[in-house]
């Protein structure tokens, strides 16, 4: 996969590129490490902790942990100690199929501050496989004329192994007109003939069986047979021959199934039974014999599974085509899968802090790793946030990012962000992956009490009404008319006068008591309310103002 990025107007976008983490420990190189498959979990692998250059509690003290490419957890890096250590056990195989050597890449990722550095693990093969042949018995049909020198090719058997481990030779049982010989293709592989020594005679023997061995390089080595079963057959004198040797062909991963790949031709100048053509696949493997099928008469290649680029991104087909009378001819089909643009960006959250406390300094709120399986400009990804928001996105190795504040925050001015992490790709359609975070903003005590207002005028009301009897913790007044201080209440006789106060907050902003600290009265009521106040009242803020 490749990846790369570009930058659009009013959004952070980070172009993805390979590049040196400034916080990564000084001479730090990618270390491989190497471990044989089938080896039972708990083996020790190396010491992170020593080729780091680190102290051991300093690993646990920075979260030390190992991340790798497929997110699988085969490895365990033992904080106490800093060994590393398998945590499964591995199949060669499993892991890589025929890919030699099998390399699984890993990171170890350190926080406070942020590393990332880049190791390998080597999975080296082991002879746990034997060579096996497609098929139990297979038969040929030779011509009595053939001569001697004749070569027809053999079914060659498959092994899982690879390196020496792999198929080395063939050998066939003793006879009298045969002998193997071991053909190596251009791909490295190896692929058995067998070899006419001495004319058949049909007359004298119709029929001959023998047992060929494919042996490997192992140690100790394993082997596989199959039965060759050989008919002798009166003269056909044209074998088969295609249009082309080789074929190739270009075709889409999100082809439909039932699709034509390619027709296949071949002709022969033999008439009557010799000269009818039938096509089959001169060696197929399972994985193709359930993607292609082949129509034996018209030499047809349709699509019967859906294609992936990701998962297999070429083809080799090896075609046969034999007449009635035994003779063949072999062509080979190179398919070629095309990628598209089918795999959206992903977005794997290492790490997210929240919330956080307001007036910090840049801040680390997640680490993040970002990936699209596809590849070309259909795998190069950008990736963004809001472009409104107090927020950096920062790129490290291995397309990773750390997402930081930029500048202290304050929560009295908003408690909240939601970050959306948006990444998108750069193919045809652009297929993009939103990821949502919401981060708090939580509070530290950095504001003292404020009133709204420089003063506040409390107005008490006392009311006097004339009677003859004025009733208890009332007031009377004489009849006449009424002091310049007091008020007639909708000319009723109910008298009201106002008095203004000073005010303070008592305490911190959570209590919200008020104080009346000094109150102005009318001369003609102040020995009067002196006689009924008692220092200065404390209201809580239940009271209107």
């Amino acid at each position: 996969m490749e990846a790369g990025g570009e930058c659009f107007p009013k959004q952070r976008q980070v172009l993805i590129f390979f590049l040196v983490l400034g916080v990564a420990l000084a001479g730090w190189e990618s270390r491989r490490y190497s471990v044989m498959e089938e080896t039972e979990s708990g083996l020790f692998v190396a010491n992170l902790a020593k080729d780091l250059g680190l102290g051991v509690g300093e690993l646990a003290a920075r979260g030390a942990r190992v991340v790798s490419e497929d997110n699988e957890s085969r490895l365990q890096l033992d904080l106490q100690t800093g060994e590393l250590i398998l945590n499964e056990k591995l199949d060669r195989e499993e892991m890589c199929g025929p890919r030699d050597p099998c390399v699984m890449h890993f990171q170890v990722l350190l926080k406070k501050p942020l590393g990332v550095f880049r190791a390998e693990l080597l999975v080296r093969d082991i002879n746990d496989h034997s060579p096996e042949f497609p098929e139990g018995e297979m038969t040929l049909k030779i011509s009595e004329n053939s001569p001697p020198g004749t070569v027809f090719p053999l079914k060659k058997a498959q092994d899982l192994d690879v390196g020496n481990n792999n198929i080395q030779n063939y050998s066939i049982s003793p006879n009298s007109h045969f002998h193997v010989s071991t053909r190596i293709r251009g791909d490295g592989r190896k692929y058995p003939e067998l070899v006419l020594d001495k004319e058949l005679d049909r007359e004298k023997q119709t029929e001959l069986r023998l047992t060929l061995t494919a042996l490997d390089g192992g140690s100790p080595p394993r082997s596989g047979t199959t039965q060759v079963r050989i008919l002798v057959l009166d003269v056909n004198d044209n074998a088969p021959e295609f249009a082309k040797t080789i074929y190739q062909v270009k075709v889409p991963e999100n082809s439909p199934v039932g699709m034509l790949i390619i027709k296949v031709s071949a002709r022969d100048l033999d008439t009557g039974t010799n000269g009818e053509i039938s096509y089959s696949y001169f060696y197929i493997s399972q994985e193709i014999s359930t993607t292609f099928e082949l129509n034996n008469l018209s030499g047809e290649v349709r699509l019967v599974k859906k294609l992936d680029f990701e998962t297999r991104s070429s083809y080799e087909l090896e075609i046969d085509a034999a007449d009635g009378g035994g003779l063949s001819g072999r062509c080979s089909v190179s398919i070629e899968v095309v990628d598209v643009n089918d795999n959206f960006p992903e977005i794997t959250i290492s790490s997210l802090t929240s919330p956080i406390p307001e007036n910090s300094p840049e801040t680390e709120v997640a680490l993040f790793r970002i990936r699209d399986r596809d590849s070309g400009d259909n795998g190069k990804m950008t990736c963004s946030i809001q472009d409104d928001l107090p927020f950096l996105l920062k790129p490290s190795e291995e397309n990773f990012y750390t997402l930081v504040t930029n500048g202290a925050l304050d929560r009295e001015t908003r408690s909240e962000y939601n970050i959306t992490i948006t990444v998108t790709d750069l193919g045809t359609p652009r297929l993009k992956t939103q990821h949502n975070l919401t981060v708090t903003v939580s509070d530290v005590n950095d504001n003292a009490p404020a009133f709204s207002q420089a003063a506040y005028t409390l107005r008490v009301l006392r009311l006097c009404r004339r009677s003859r009897a004025a009733s208890a913790g009332g007031c009377s007044v004489a009849e006449g008319p009424f002091p310049g201080h007091l008020v007639d209440v909708s000319g009723a006789g109910t008298l009201s006068h106002s008095y203004q106060y000073e005010v303070c907050l008592r305490g911190d902003s959570g209590t919200n008591e008020f104080k009346f600290l000094k109150p102005t009265f009318p001369s003609i009521l102040s020995q009067d309310l002196r006689n009924k106040s008692e220092g200065n009242p404390t209201f809580r803020n239940s009271l209107g103002i």
